[in-house]
């Protein structure tokens, strides 16, 4: 799939800035991010990956992943055509293998309380993906 290779590139990027990440978290209901990462300061960055034009206009939940972060972040590969992208929103231009920041996103602080609840929903997260690689069938609930 084209937006998790997107993926691998910007969660190794931003892994070179002492950032942890999880790919497909869920921060309420209804939403789904691409990529939730935490940084070294406790900072919550979200990233959504785009693959195509296509994939861009038909995601109408964007402004919604806006209150769960402290910057917002598109990653594109190079042929995307970024001026569809908003302005007052982060860019990552990524491929498989790395990724590279072309615009700053702006800095919208969360709440003490968000941030609190978020990377709780973020620790269970990546807990619950390790135990699955590790013990496949607990996950499953068979053991």
């Amino acid at each position: 799939m084209p937006g998790q290779i997107l993926a691998r590139g910007v969660c190794r990027h931003l892994a070179s800035h002492g950032f942890v990440t999880v790919e497909e978290l869920v921060p309420d209901k209804g939403l789904r991010v691409d990529v939730m990462a935490l940084g070294p300061k406790g900072e919550i960055w979200v990233v959504e990956c785009k693959s195509s034009r296509t994939d861009f206009q038909s995601d109408a939940k964007w402004q919604g992943y806006l209150d769960w972060c402290d910057r917002y972040f598109w990653a594109v590969d190079q042929d995307f055509p970024t001026e569809l992208l908003p302005d007052e929103t982060g860019l990552l231009i990524a491929d498989g293998y790395d990724a590279e920041i072309v615009r700053m996103a702006p800095e919208s602080k969360l709440a003490a309380a968000r941030r609190t609840k978020l990377t709780r929903v973020f620790a269970i997260h990546a807990a619950r993906r390790l135990q699955s690689l590790r013990d496949p069938d607990a996950a499953l609930g068979w053991g």
